[in-house]
């Protein structure tokens, strides 16, 4: 219990989202938390069919491009260039299905690995943004 004469403690502030998540161990753990979701929830079975039958490159390539959009290291940009999201995610089809199916895994993987409820209600609406604009499908 706190004393009431005791001014309140001030929330923790942090540089960027790289740093309130808790840096890169973080940002791993809920980068493989949400590619096991994808493998053992029925419900992202359209997700995980459009990985291929390895997901060792793409848990990869998500955690290094990851780092960098929360403001931490540009670990993709180093290894790959500018990620240019939606020309790379031009191969496969991306409709509402699938972003509603990675939205809800990512969700689920934040929430499984204790991301700060304020930046995870931060994040789904950053990702919401940059997941609706991936479709290049309509179904």
């Amino acid at each position: 219990m706190s004393d009431p004469l005791l001014p309140p403690e001030e929330p923790a502030t942090f540089a960027t989202p790289f740093e309130w998540i808790g840096g890169e161990a973080r940002v791993r753990a809920l980068v493989d938390r949400f590619y096991d979701l994808m493998d053992l929830e029925p419900g992202y079975r359209a997700l995980r069919a459009a990985h291929g039958s390895t997901l060792d490159s793409a848990r990869d390539k998500l955690f290094w491009f990851l780092c960098g959009w929360l403001g931490g290291p540009d670990h993709y940009v180093s290894r790959f260039g500018h990620p240019r999201l939606r020309m790379r995610h031009l191969p496969f089809a991306i409709g509402i299905l699938e972003r509603d199916q990675w939205l809800a895994c990512m969700d689920q993987a934040m929430g499984e690995t204790g991301v700060d409820p304020e930046l995870r209600e931060r994040l789904k609406r950053s990702f919401f943004q940059t997941a609706d604009w991936m479709r290049n499908s309509p179904g």
